[in-house]
């Protein structure tokens, strides 16, 4: 989850929300549950145990004075803004294994300013404006500050992707450089170059192919490297440019 992605969920609940004539905001149950990242049952539950065995969330709105009364009326009514920051709250920092990512993340955005003003911007509810006041409103720097937020996030993104795109170029010019340091081509030995071509060959087969590519070795003046193999002592290394014409000369 991203603060991008925060944005694009904000657009889609902005139906969802109210403000009356003061300023009071409020959302659905829907709407709530989006910004926190749970289920709307999630929620509901918590709100209707209010009456019988509250739950966590349940007894916390209570602490700030939401009785079971307020809770059940949410339903229909909508979540006053209130209410709505205690339950992000929660699902950010006190819902143990329920918390979410999203809600810490919503928190971390709305804390600036809190959720009725962002709630009146949504909804274009404007304060009276006194001659003495001037400036940006404080729902105006929380918009700019989410935009910055988003397009931070976008650059980095960007960012991220031209490294890598950078670093595989890096890789292909180090191939590159490497074969060209090397004029005959990458040595393999006989089997080792069959493997690479997807061939199956017996040790017969490869000891041949090993003589034959020793004289064309010899013929052209190429030193003929050797290692060490646990199947057959030493084996030669042979340039790919060779071995193509040994293996192309006597296919398998």
């Amino acid at each position: 989850m991203s603060q991008i992605e925060i944005v694009e969920i904000i657009e889609q609940i902005k139906q969802e929300i109210e403000v009356d004539a003061d300023g009071h905001g409020k959302a659905s149950i829907r709407a709530t549950a989006r910004l926190a990242g749970v289920s709307d049952m999630a929620i509901i539950k918590a709100l209707e145990s209010a009456n019988l065995e509250p739950s966590k969330l349940s007894k916390i709105l209570m602490d700030y004075g939401f009785d079971a009364t307020n809770q059940k009326q949410w339903r229909t009514n909508g979540i006053p803004d209130t209410a709505i920051a205690i339950i992000l709250e929660y699902y950010a920092f006190d819902a143990g294994r329920y918390s979410t990512k999203q809600a810490r993340l919503v928190c971390r955005s709305f804390n600036t300013i809190g959720i009725r003003a962002w709630i009146q911007d949504k909804l274009g509810w404007t304060k009276p404006v006194t001659p003495n006041e001037t400036g940006m409103t404080q729902i105006q720097l929380l918009a700019a500050l989410a935009q910055q937020l988003a397009e931070q996030e976008q650059y980095l993104l960007q960012q991220q992707q031209q490294q890598t795109q950078i670093l595989a170029r890096l890789k292909a010019v180090e191939v590159e450089q490497d074969r060209v340091n090397t004029p005959c081509g990458h040595k393999y030995s006989v089997v080792g170059f069959a493997n690479l071509q997807g061939l199956e060959i017996s040790v017969k087969v490869a000891s041949a192919k090993g003589r034959k590519a020793s004289a064309l070795c010899r013929k052209q003046g190429i030193e003929i490297e050797r290692i060490h193999d646990p199947r057959f002592g030493k084996v030669g290394l042979y340039p790919e440019s060779v071995l193509v014409e040994v293996f192309k000369a006597e296919p398998n």
